[in-house]
């Protein structure tokens, strides 16, 4: 049941309504509270399962910033190797000493420029990171509450046509007890709103 989610839950509980004992047509039914009360304890056990789309949001945000991190180390360290392997090869120009000197001499220069290409791109990576994940969780955190209000708002009206029907039942049966010989044009005075519960 679990893994149908909290709007089947909803389905059957609309069913569970639907299949009572009408009252008064379109009005009020006559329904189990046992059985409505089970449901509507399912669909509070469930609204956990209904937000795990958002969770996920939240845990990608941390992949991709743990991805960002992982390539920039990588560039660094492709940048360094690079730098160890042009000087490694300088080095086996010791007869050319100052042939030697000003290859090493470019070689650090490329390196420092790529290390700072390789930094400016992981800052990069990580800015546009940080920002992708702030989005994504302010979308999963909007859409959590727009499904926590949609069902808190389902939930209390459901609610409140199950307590309208008990009260209902309930001056019917006080009625019957002050008055056996009920007429048969007997109408119902008073709307559903009489019977709001507060």
């Amino acid at each position: 049941m679990q893994q149908n989610g909290v709007y089947d839950l909803l389905r059957l509980l609309e069913m569970s309504i639907e299949e009572s004992f009408p009252i008064i047509p379109g009005r009020f039914v006559l329904a189990k509270p046992k059985e409505i009360e089970a449901l509507i304890d399912k669909i509070y056990s469930n609204l956990p399962v209904e937000i795990q789309e958002a969770r996920a949001f939240l845990r990608r945000r941390d992949e991709m910033q743990m991805e960002a991190q992982q390539k920039a180390e990588k560039i660094v360290a492709d940048a360094q190797a690079e730098a160890d392997r042009k000087l490694s090869e300088a080095d086996f120009i010791k007869a050319l000493e100052r042939e030697g000197n000003r290859i090493r001499s470019q070689v650090q220069e490329e390196c420092e420029e790529l290390k700072r290409k390789a930094l400016e791109e992981a800052d990069e990576i990580r800015v546009k990171a940080t920002e992708d994940a702030m989005k994504t969780r302010e979308g999963a955190e909007i859409y959590a509450e727009q499904v926590l209000t949609n069902l808190e708002r389902d939930l209390t009206q459901l609610q409140q046509v199950v307590k309208n029907g008990q009260v209902y039942m309930e001056k019917l049966r006080t009625e019957s007890y002050n008055n056996y010989d009920v007429p048969s044009s007997y109408e119902m005075r008073n709307s559903s709103s009489d019977f709001k519960v507060r």
